[in-house]
């Protein structure tokens, strides 16, 4: 059985901010992994993607990255997809944590029965191991558990 995890926007945000940092190299692992094996470890959700799309294509955002234009950044979350499972959401937990966009990873987490979230976030998602027993971790500790880094 495959390894799951599901990750939050903001390491995906992180990411394109950075080319140096555990969110960018979490991002080129999950590649790698597809291009060299077709191994898909990511989840995703249709709700999850409308929230990528919303937040990374933010004035803001697209101000911020050095290196991307918005159809740039479009094509990076068409990449996301191409390369991700896709999950159907069939049991709702709203709400459980405080933000509902926390809610959305975390349903996405719940069906697809995986066994990571992947966030910077990790004191938004307070009782879900206790409760779903889903390990909530940083992209550098993930990538540590998994051996990329040390």
């Amino acid at each position: 059985m495959t390894m799951k995890i599901v990750i939050d926007t903001n390491v995906f945000l992180s990411s394109l901010f950075s080319q140096n940092g555990a969110s960018h190299k979490l991002v080129l692992w999950i590649v790698e992994q597809y291009k060299n094996n077709y191994k898909k470890y990511n989840v995703i959700s249709n709700t999850l993607v409308t929230e990528y799309e919303d937040v990374l294509t933010r004035d803001k955002n697209i101000e911020k990255f050095k290196n991307f234009s918005i159809s740039e950044v479009k094509e990076f979350i068409d990449g996301i997809c191409l390369i991700s499972n896709h999950q159907r959401i069939n049991f709702l937990w709203r709400p459980f944590l405080k933000d509902s966009n926390d809610d959305m990873v975390l349903e996405v987490a719940f069906n697809s029965k995986a066994d990571y979230i992947v966030t910077h976030n990790i004191k938004d998602f307070k009782g879900v191991e206790d409760n779903f027993n889903i390990e909530v971790i940083t992209p550098k500790e993930f990538l540590i558990k998994i051996g990329v880094l040390k």
